[in-house]
């Protein structure tokens, strides 16, 4: 991702001003032949739990709101459920990574995903990405099972975030992914309506106050998640849901991780709703620009507040990210909160490293589909798979300790096991 465009997928970076700019296991999809010749392929890391993983995706509707960005229509949220099933997907089981219409979009020149991370256009096969899950499996019996929403940054479709996702769901979470709709690069409805991204039309606006804008688009994330949260205390009775999978949902174990500015937005709805246990916040800023974007630093109401709930930092090693120490809205949650939270950062890390970039972009990188250069800005140079454990690692110990009360002390301090990962208490 280049610079400018990581600034606006952190969501609250001062200095925002425009949106710019070892290979995986499991098998990869037969690429296809267009005009350039075969298409790139990449494979999703296997999960690492004991569970095989179903999948579902539901529309939801909210007709009391709309997105201010693009006002005049009630609002339309897409999220997907990844939850432990019975039998293993197989083959042309698999649930794709992106639908169709997606898929075409998030590749093609100049949507947000290919303009933020700079792969080269048309050049990859992102519908034949394959996830390890079933669409529509009968969730596992079992009991209920903690519920964990993932919130993606800035641009990002809620797909962007699915090693993770599947990763936790194959430990024994159900796991709910959101498409924060006219903010990701595009969301597929089940009508084959696409609702690109509003922002690259907003950002060519030199007059536009970045400020005012991103606290926009944070508070549409805060007030997306927590009608999610609504609606799923109600799917009990909706006969869309695969079999067993509301029944599943443990509403009273409930936690929230996102990356950039889906991490702003699991902090911040952590603070506003007390329904959320636990939050984990991948490399999302807490401040915005001043008022006329340039000069000041406004920080959120919960780096102002701070929080009384466990919470994890988990940043990357970028010019102006890294530790608490470095981010006026990190430090100043720290210095704020009561209860107990930690920060890591990856070293060699960059802002990308801790969403499916990571694991899919050096595939794509020995195909000719990004260029060396880019694929250093977007993850740094980290390996791949053991950025790819240690996210996975982290992610599951926190919310493991805080929502089932397992404690297998990695968050204890420094560890052996991952010294990548420098540790702050």
């Amino acid at each position: 991702m280049s610079r400018r465009g990581r600034a606006v997928a952190t969501v609250l970076l001062a200095t925002a001003v425009a949106l710019g700019a070892a290979g995986a296991p499991g098998a990869a999809a037969a690429p296809r032949d267009t005009g350039w010749g075969r298409l790139a392929t990449a494979a999703l890391p296997d999960p690492t739990g004991p569970y095989p993983i179903g999948t579902t995706s539901l529309k939801l509707t909210d007709p009391d709101r709309e997105f201010p960005l693009k006002p005049g229509k009630p609002r339309e949220l897409m999220i997907s459920f990844w939850y432990p099933t019975a039998r293993p997907a197989t083959g042309g089981d698999r649930a794709p990574f992106m639908a169709p219409a997606a898929a075409a979009h998030f590749g093609s020149a100049g949507s947000v995903g290919q303009t933020d991370y700079g792969f080269e256009p048309d050049r990859t096969d992102w519908a034949g990405v394959r996830t390890h899950a079933r669409t529509d499996a009968p969730a596992l019996p079992g009991g209920k099972r903690p519920v964990v929403l993932y919130s993606a940054g800035f641009g990002d479709p809620r797909t962007w975030g699915t090693a993770l996702v599947e990763d936790l769901a194959s430990r024994g979470y159900v796991v709910v992914t959101v498409d924060h709709t006219w903010d990701a690069s595009e969301v597929e409805f089940p009508d084959g309506r696409l609702a690109a991204s509003v922002f690259p039309e907003l950002l060519a606006d030199p007059g536009l106050d970045m400020g005012a804008t991103l606290r926009t688009a944070l508070q549409t994330r805060v007030d997306d998640t927590r009608f999610v949260l609504d609606q799923l205390a109600g799917l009990r009775c909706d006969r869309r849901l695969p079999a067993g999978l509301a029944d599943s949902l443990d509403l009273d174990r409930i936690g929230m991780v996102g990356h950039s500015a889906g991490g702003s937005t699991a902090l911040q709805t952590m603070h506003d709703d007390p329904r959320i246990a636990a939050g984990i916040n991948m490399d999302g800023q807490l401040h915005f620009p001043g008022p006329d974007g340039r000069t000041g630093v406004h920080l959120t109401s919960v780096a102002q507040d701070g929080l009384n709930r466990p919470f994890l930092l988990m940043g990357t090693q970028n010019d102006d990210s890294g530790s608490y120490h470095q981010q006026p809205g990190w430090d100043a949650l720290w210095q704020h909160s009561n209860g107990w939270h930690a920060d890591v950062t990856l070293t060699g890390s960059r802002h990308a490293s801790y969403t499916d970039a990571e694991s899919l972009f050096p595939q794509l990188a020995r195909q000719g589909a990004i260029s060396p250069e880019k694929l250093a800005d977007d993850i740094g140079d980290v390996r791949p798979e053991r950025a790819e454990l240690a996210t996975r690692s982290y992610v599951a110990a926190f919310f493991d300790r805080w929502l089932r009360g397992r404690d297998d002390h990695l968050l204890d301090g420094p560890s052996a096991r991952f010294p990548e990962m420098v540790y702050e208490r």
